[in-house]
């Protein structure tokens, strides 16, 4: 099995890989998981990469081929069966699309329309919600005192594809995007197999669009040295966030959130901030190594995030995090639910629907479901204290102030990371935290000195002001190139030297 770039990562799904083909077998033991913080990985994308910058420029599609190809193998390393099923999906996909393009017929497109997205989201809701609600109607039947004809299902082991989510969503936009004339459907099915199979962005996104990406399979792609200096420079950031934050982190709050009833207060407290740090970092980390590696391939992938917990409210925050997935809420279930053009409750409960759904979409489970809903119910707070303020100008002054700001930035951030505690698939636990934060408990302590936690938040949004005051911009335009290249490796090293042993998956991998 491959290791990271200083250790074995845990918790891998691919673990106990079967298969009747010699050649899947022999490709799960070059690459058994599609984690992109391996020695696996880089060996992979470095063939990859020469073997793409070796095709002659006007053999564009080749190019693409190669990269679908490579694509295809990267999932397939984990699991072929659903590599071939996504493969399938995807030139279904491209035959409903070329369909609806060719008729002018509205009630045929319409049919079309559902039919690709109902196969869609029949194929996300059997792998990722069936045994959610089979388990909900097995419970609802023992509580009206029948017997049920099936055992309840274990949730922690259910499989679940990786990324199914994020191209079941990129899928379903390309559809409605098709249908209502915005783009025209792709006819050349390579550069539609692309859009989907992208392996960089093919696990836990960015959530791309049709309309951007296939604009780009058209470009004859030319080597720039800065688009590369560029991409080494974010998969070497995302490589940091990840090994040496993100992994960290999951020491100081993977056992007390695993088991809280056995910690006292302040551990849980630690460990509620240590995991809003793990998770930013955990994410942001893959999203800046996935765009890393696609403008290495001459692609360029939408930015994921703007220092969302620099946010100055919860509203400012769904424009900072996870932006991809945010805009894609916003354009494909909001607005036609009515957005903001109804009357006031309308547009509350067009909030809170929209809202719940992209909890149910991050997993099966109440406690994603109730994290939906809580931003939901905050978002509708912020707009109504948004228009009291309006009508109270002095009110507003005070909050633009530097105190009020930083007020406002702490209360966002203390809001945040409580919805995170119900961001997990067992909801009795994340009530066992909110007990244990408010009211003073006794119990075990952190397993490790809490100061190493306290100067990664430090570090963490020194880093963030840096950026947000521009300085870092003034600071990175002057550097000589050693310079850079030197700090760029004493990250690459920090990295190695800070990464835990035992590193762990992607959290975003199961959605």
């Amino acid at each position: 099995m491959s290791v990271p770039l200083l250790a074995s990562v845990s918790n891998t799904p691919a673990e106990g890989f079967q298969s009747g083909f010699a050649y899947f077998r022999w490709l799960h033991e070059l690459l058994p998981a599609p984690f992109f913080h391996t020695q696996a990985f880089l060996a992979f994308f470095a063939i990859v990469l020469v073997a793409y910058w070796s095709i002659p420029r006007r053999w564009q599609l080749a190019r693409i081929w190669l990269l679908v190809i490579a694509s295809f193998h990267f999932y397939a390393a984990w699991s072929y069966e659903l590599a071939f099923l996504v493969t399938i999906t995807t030139i279904a996909d491209y035959l409903f699309g070329r369909a609806m393009g060719a008729s002018e017929r509205g009630g045929f497109r319409r049919l079309i329309l559902f039919t690709s997205i109902g196969m869609n989201l029949g194929i996300l809701c059997y792998f990722k919600y069936r045994g959610f609600f089979l388990n909900e109607l097995y419970d609802s039947l023992r509580r009206l005192g029948v017997e049920p004809g099936y055992e309840k299902l274990n949730p922690l082991a259910i499989f679940i594809p990786f990324g199914i989510s994020f191209y079941t969503f990129e899928a379903i936009s390309y559809a409605v995007d098709v249908y209502r004339r915005k783009i025209p459907a792709e006819k050349c099915l390579p550069r539609f197999l692309l859009f989907i199979l992208f392996f960089p962005h093919l696990v836990a996104g960015p959530i791309v669009r049709a309309g951007d990406f296939l604009t780009q399979t058209r470009r004859a792609k030319r080597w720039n040295w800065l688009r590369v200096q560029f991409g080494v420079q974010l998969f070497l950031i995302g490589a940091f966030k990840k090994m040496a934050i993100a992994d960290r982190m999951a020491l100081f709050c993977d056992p007390v959130l695993s088991n809280p009833g056995a910690y006292n207060t302040v551990a849980v407290w630690f460990a509620v901030l240590a995991y809003a740090v793990r998770i930013y970092c955990d994410f942001s980390g893959y999203s800046d190594m996935a765009l890393g590696a696609a403008h290495l391939l001459g692609y360029r992938l939408v930015n994921n995030f703007n220092m969302p917990y620099l946010a100055t409210n919860v509203s400012d925050f769904w424009r900072r995090w996870h932006i991809s997935l945010s805009t894609w809420l916003r354009d494909y279930i909001f607005i036609p639910l009515g957005g903001s053009r109804g009357s006031r409750w309308l547009t509350y409960r067009n909030l809170l629907l929209t809202m719940a759904i992209g909890g149910l979409w991050h997993g099966a489970a109440w406690g994603y479901v109730l994290w939906g809903v809580a931003h939901g119910l905050m978002l509708v707070i912020h707009k109504q204290f948004k228009d009291y303020c309006e009508d109270n100008p002095r009110l507003s002054a005070l909050l633009e102030t530097t105190i009020g700001t930083g007020l406002r930035i702490f209360f966002t951030f203390f809001c945040v990371s409580m919805c995170w505690v119900l961001f997990q698939p067992e909801l009795s636990k994340a009530l066992i935290v909110f007990e244990k934060m408010f009211s003073i408990q006794k119990g075990l302590v952190l397993p490790l000195n809490n100061r190493s936690l306290w100067y990664t938040v430090i570090f963490l949004f020194g880093c963030h002001w840096l950026v947000r005051s521009g300085l870092w911009d003034r600071i990175y335009r002057n550097l000589p190139a050693p310079v850079l290249g030197t700090g760029y490796a004493i990250c690459l090293c920090a990295a190695l030297v800070l990464a835990p042993d035992n590193g762990s998956t992607f959290i975003y991998f199961q959605f």
